[in-house]
C-alpha cells in the first residue's frame, strides 16, 4: 500500500504555510543544536505589493497569509512540525521532511 498523502491531514492554508517555512529554513540554513534534522527560522518575509521574494523565487502574498495567522502556527505546533521560541521558530525534522506537494505550485521561479 502506498503511503498516505498528507498523513497529518493539514488543510490547504497549513500546507502552503509549511511549504514556505520549509523554503525559509532551507535558505537560512541554520541547523538547531541538539535537534537532529531541525532548522531555525529567524525571519519571516513581508510582502511588498502582491508578492515577496524567497531567494530566487517569487511568492504571491495570497499564498502566505498563514505566516501571520496564529491559528495556523498553533496547529503546526500541535502536529510537531514547528516549535515557537522567543525570536525564532524551529522547523522540526518532521516539518523539514513533510511532502506538501506544493513547492512548485507556490514558489515561482523565473525562466531566465
Amino acid at each position: 500500500m502506498a503511503p498516505k498523502k498528507n498523513p497529518l491531514n493539514l488543510n490547504p492554508l497549513q500546507l502552503r504555510t509549511l511549504t514556505l517555512l520549509q523554503e525559509i529554513a532551507r535558505l537560512e540554513n541554520k541547523p538547531v543544536d541538539g535537534e537532529e534534522g531541525a532548522f531555525a527560522i529567524t525571519g519571516l518575509p513581508h510582502a511588498h505589493g502582491n508578492h515577496f521574494h524567497l531567494g530566487h523565487a517569487v511568492v504571491a502574498a495570497k499564498d502566505a497569509t498563514g505566516l501571520q495567522n496564529d491559528a495556523v502556527w498553533t496547529i503546526l505546533e500541535r502536529k510537531g512540525i514547528v516549535k515557537r521560541e522567543p525570536g525564532q521558530a524551529i522547523l522540526t525534522a518532521a516539518g523539514v521532511g513533510y511532502d506538501t506537494g506544493l513547492r512548485d505550485e507556490i514558489l515561482h521561479h523565473s525562466d531566465h
